[in-house]
């Protein structure tokens, strides 16, 4: 089978981007229905573990996490993760990496330009882990890593409503497995400028936003986010570390990813399927009058 790579029509090879990687796998199913079973191929989504490693200049490479992910812009998702987990800030600079080799890679090392402070990582990965016990101790966490975003564009609702066919049609793994999330960053007239597919729908985003901070695009104040599935307070909490203004998804938001969304200024979109949608939060982004 050879190796895919999902990406956008405006997405191109750049330094530091893995090589493309195998996404799908072909498996052995047996397919029941009415006549009976049919042993046949079919393909799955690739989920595999990569560990995400961070240096500062002549220190030795600490480990941060290890992620379960579809391979592909695996460099991207290590800087998007160190990122949006508040562990490297605007002000550092990443050095470019060799190119990832094509298969076997399951470690990522993030250079930096200054020193790695390692010390966070508990106090990171506490405040994470206790999102389901205590939504406040969550909330506060965010707003120590970063405050409300910027003001951003007004959209119409014509656009918002074109979005998931837009990311729809740039989900190459997913035609082939139907088992992998999308994330896709727009512009604020609806153009498709980047889409990232993963098993973990935080991973995608992850993708994204680590391209854009190699790119030194950090804020996306003037983009939309669309994700394929549910919005949770992850997704929230990386949105706003990217300076995300509008966060839209085809499914439910969590009540804490509303919180977060209110608390912060984001215009929290959820249900957006067919000519309808909810808007959850800061409504003002949204020119609803275009029926």
């Amino acid at each position: 089978m050879s190796d895919e790579r999902s990406a956008s029509p405006t997405d191109v090879r750049r330094p530091g981007a893995s090589r493309p990687a195998r996404q799908v796998a072909k498996v052995g199913v047996t397919a029941v229905g009415p006549a009976g079973g049919d042993a046949r191929d079919d393909w799955v989504a690739v989920e595999d573990p990569l560990e995400i490693r961070a240096a500062g200049p002549g220190q030795a490479a600490t480990s941060v996490a290890v992620t379960m992910r579809t391979p592909g812009s695996d460099f991207e998702l290590a800087v998007g993760f160190l990122r949006t987990e508040g562990l490297i800030g605007p002000e550092d600079e990443v050095l470019p990496p060799p190119d990832l080799p094509a298969k076997g890679c399951n470690v990522v090392n993030v250079e930096l330009s200054r020193p790695f402070d390692g010390s966070t990582l508990k106090r990171n990965f506490f405040a994470t882990s206790s999102c389901g016990l205590c939504g406040k101790a969550a909330l506060d966490q965010i707003e120590v890593r970063c405050g409300p975003v910027a003001a951003g564009p007004t959209v119409a609702r014509a656009t918002i409503l074109g979005l998931p066919d837009a990311l729809r049609e740039a989900q190459r793994a997913f035609d082939r497995t139907g088992g992998l999330h999308a994330a896709g960053l727009f512009d604020a007239e609806g153009r498709l400028l980047a889409a990232r597919e993963d098993v973990g729908r935080h991973n995608a985003v992850d993708k994204l936003v680590g391209r854009a901070f190699l790119d030194g695009e950090l804020p996306l104040s003037g983009r939309i986010l669309l994700v394929s599935g549910r919005t949770s307070f992850e997704i929230l909490q990386k949105a706003a570390v990217a300076g995300l203004p509008i966060v839209c998804a085809v499914s439910a938001p969590s009540s804490l990813a509303v919180s977060v969304a209110d608390r912060l200024g984001i215009t929290l979109v959820g249900f957006l399927r067919g000519d309808r949608f909810n808007v959850y939060t800061h409504p003002g982004r949204i020119d609803a009058g275009d029926r």
